[in-house]
């Protein structure tokens, strides 16, 4: 597992980066956590730097929205999803398992 931080400081409406085997951001949507890559599938960009509205985060060079429950885009510019993380809070550490994409399927993170 990687660790993010502490839950303190991703307040709700923020989002955190950490580097895995690729960019992760982590968003607080009211005390709810997601983590999704963190660049953008339309154009390279950090999705941690855009917009949260609602469970969708809006990215800041293009406005492609991304979904933060599932990483599907609602609509052009981007096409494709972005890959979701499974995010855990223990004593108030915040850490991110990433998951493993083989053969173009995704897998959930191993325990």
């Amino acid at each position: 597992m990687i660790y993010v931080g502490e839950l303190a400081d991703i307040p709700d409406g923020e989002s955190a980066r950490v580097e895995g085997t690729v960019a992760i951001a982590v968003f607080n949507v009211e005390g709810e956590l997601y983590a999704i890559d963190d660049t953008c599938t339309h154009q390279d960009a950090s999705l941690s730097d855009g917009w949260i509205e609602g469970c969708a985060v809006e990215c800041p060079l293009h406005a492609a929205c991304f979904d933060l429950r599932t990483g599907q885009p609602s609509g052009p510019p981007a096409k494709k999803p972005v890959m979701t993380h499974t995010v855990t809070v223990e004593d108030g550490s915040v850490y991110v398992q990433e998951s493993v994409r083989v053969g173009g399927r995704v897998l959930a993170p191993a325990e």
